[in-house]
């Protein structure tokens, strides 16, 4: 063993964990993105005052030091969030309401904590060791999973506006056929899957392929409002690349596809940014709390 692995074994690590409404999951970081250690535990239901979420990651926290010292934690949660101010506003699927989740944490495991909304953490993964890594301008993340929400980075930096920015899968569509309807009822890999009776997106996606009559309009319906929310988004904010991830973006070119050419058709006096799909998948969000827990140490 050399001098530099005797380094590399003592030197700080940080714990990027993610909460989500089922499961817990966390890693390990040697450097950006070098996993070192991964947990995955279940999310404590009835948990309202995070009491139990709170006690799990201590637990994860315990089993990484004893792989190497621990600096600093990063907690990305769902939800309404207020990144600045370490609080859970609404996190609807988890029954917390204005939850200093930060310090709660922070003063359980003895640790700095960086905090932040998972789908904001995902852009940051993204922008910093993903599929946005080399764009010097802003990037624009939209994660279709179980809902809809996108997320903006600029310098680094994401948008927060007390934990309110990027909820566009909540916008009520107003005509046609799919009025009442959210984005997200529509557009999100959740929303299809339900309107469909499938068991997934993954499920739809194959019913489409096999051209499914019902399944195609379905899935027409979304590749549409998916469109015209990225339209609202890059004729707003004018990002240099929109990244999708989530649970539909694993379709691929069936839904990149379609997507591009309808993008292309809306933004015929608009910056048209490059659209690529998530380089870390569903793990955006662990790397990007691994991104919020060196940002921790900054602070």
């Amino acid at each position: 063993m050399t001098s530099a692995d005797l380094d590399r074994d003592t030197a700080p690590a940080v714990v990027g964990v993610d909460v989500g409404g089922t499961t817990i999951k966390a890693r390990l970081f040697d450097g950006p993105a070098e996993v070192i250690g991964e947990w995955r535990v279940a999310t404590p239901s009835g948990d309202l005052d995070a009491s139990g979420t709170i006690r799990a990651v201590a637990e994860i926290v315990d089993a990484a030091r004893r792989l190497r010292p621990v600096a600093a934690v990063g907690l990305a949660v769902p939800g309404v969030v207020d990144d600045e101010a370490g609080v859970a506003v609404a996190s609807v699927n988890l029954g917390w309401r204005d939850l200093p989740l930060r310090d709660l944490l922070s003063s359980q495991i003895g640790l700095p904590v960086g905090f932040g909304q998972d789908v904001r953490a995902g852009a940051l993964a993204e922008s910093t060791t993903g599929a946005a890594r080399d764009v010097p301008g802003g990037m624009a993340f939209v994660a279709i999973g179980t809902g809809l929400a996108s997320a903006f980075v600029q310098g680094g930096t994401a948008l927060v506006s007390g934990g309110w920015a990027g909820e566009i899968g909540q916008v009520v569509l107003r005509h046609g056929a799919l009025a009442g309807l959210r984005v997200e009822d529509v557009a999100s890999a959740g929303g299809l899957a339900r309107r469909l009776g499938a068991a997934n997106a993954r499920e739809a996606a194959e019913r489409v392929r096999a051209a499914d009559p019902r399944a195609v309009a379905f899935w027409n319906d979304a590749v549409e409002v998916l469109a015209d929310t990225l339209s609202w988004i890059a004729a707003v904010a004018a990002p240099e690349m929109i990244v999708v991830g989530g649970g539909l973006a694993e379709a691929g070119d069936l839904l990149f596809d379609p997507l591009r050419r309808a993008l292309e058709e809306r933004l015929a006096f608009s910056r048209r940014p490059t659209l690529a799909r998530a380089a870390h998948g569903d793990a955006a969000a662990i790397v990007g709390a691994g991104v919020l827990a060196r940002s921790a140490l900054l602070q």
